[in-house]
């Protein structure tokens, strides 16, 4: 009798183990991280590879970004940015038609029952590139021989994030001249992530017509070609400029003084007649009548 019931309980644990593996539900993807470019569309691949799912099974899509978690498939409708962008495939499959470079992020396909139990999940990471712009491009026009110049090339819309190269004369430029027999004379330095490249000290072999291309997975893009002219430096020529520079200044002041000591700049005193009134003599009176004008007389005049 206690045989029967050992069988019977291994019979029972052994069904219950066949049922619980025929009810588990497995997800699976063909692509975990799907790659596209910034407005051209792809399927988020979510695939019931085992186990039976209920007549009306729960689907649910989260996107997932640093910080922030929300919906893209809930309650059998596509909501949030992917609305009218995206649709349930074969469910429970998601394709986004448009994808823009703010649809980089984690997508959560989450199967559940009826009652809402989580079966299974599974999370696909996409990523959406986008070609770079043309780059904004810095060449100096002119520098003369020995000096430092610096060349700047940038673009900040492509993602991934941009690789520069710069070329002379339509030749692409090493990272470092060293590196490359051809630019011996050459003394530049350049870092490909910031598109910057340094000159240490300019020769007249770095003259040319320059300019940079920013690449990435997605495209590339380039900007206009500047010419850099790099010009010997005539000190003997400066120096003799200065010279007849000072010469000329020490005339100047020479004229000056001589004109100062000539009276040339002394103040001159006003010249004209004077319109003053002249003082009358004291004792004298003088009548002044319609039509005779000033009469005058002495104090001794009797009528």
């Amino acid at each position: 009798m206690a045989e029967v019931r050992v069988f019977l309980v291994s019979l029972l644990l052994l069904l219950l183990l066949f049922v619980s593996k025929i009810l588990a539900l497995k997800l699976g993807s063909r692509n975990l991280k799907p790659v596209v470019l910034e407005y051209h569309g792809v399927e988020l691949s979510c695939i019931i590879e085992d186990g039976i799912v209920t007549s009306s099974p729960r689907i649910e899509w989260k996107k997932i970004r640093p910080g922030e978690t929300s919906y893209v498939f809930f309650n059998n409708q596509v909501v949030g940015d992917l609305k009218n962008r995206a649709d349930i495939l074969s469910k429970p499959s998601l394709i986004i038609h448009n994808t823009s470079r703010t649809d980089t992020a984690i997508y959560r396909c989450e199967v559940a029952d009826d009652i809402g139990n989580t079966l299974d999940e599974i999370s696909i990471e996409l990523i959406v590139q986008v070609k770079p712009v043309t780059p904004r491009c810095s060449v100096p026009n002119a520098v003369p021989v020995g000096k430092t110049a610096v060349l700047h090339c940038r673009e900040n819309e492509g993602r991934p994030n941009s690789m520069y190269r710069w070329y002379r004369n339509s030749e692409p430029l090493p990272d470092n001249s060293k590196s490359n027999p051809k630019f011996v004379n050459s003394s530049f330095t350049l870092d490909p992530k910031t598109g910057t490249l340094v000159f240490s000290a300019m020769s007249k072999a770095d003259t040319g017509h320059y300019y940079c291309i920013a690449s990435n997975p997605a495209g590339s893009a380039k900007c206009d070609e500047q010419q850099l002219e790099v010009y010997d430096l005539n000190i003997a020529g400066i120096v003799c400029g200065a010279l007849v520079v000072l010469l000329v200044l020490v005339l100047v002041i020479l004229v000056i003084c001589c004109a100062y000591r000539k009276g040339y700049f002394a103040k001159r005193k006003p010249s004209g007649k004077s319109y003053k009134t002249t003082e009358k003599p004291e004792g004298v009176n003088y009548l002044r009548t319609d039509n005779e004008g000033d009469f005058r007389h002495k104090s001794s005049f009797v009528i």
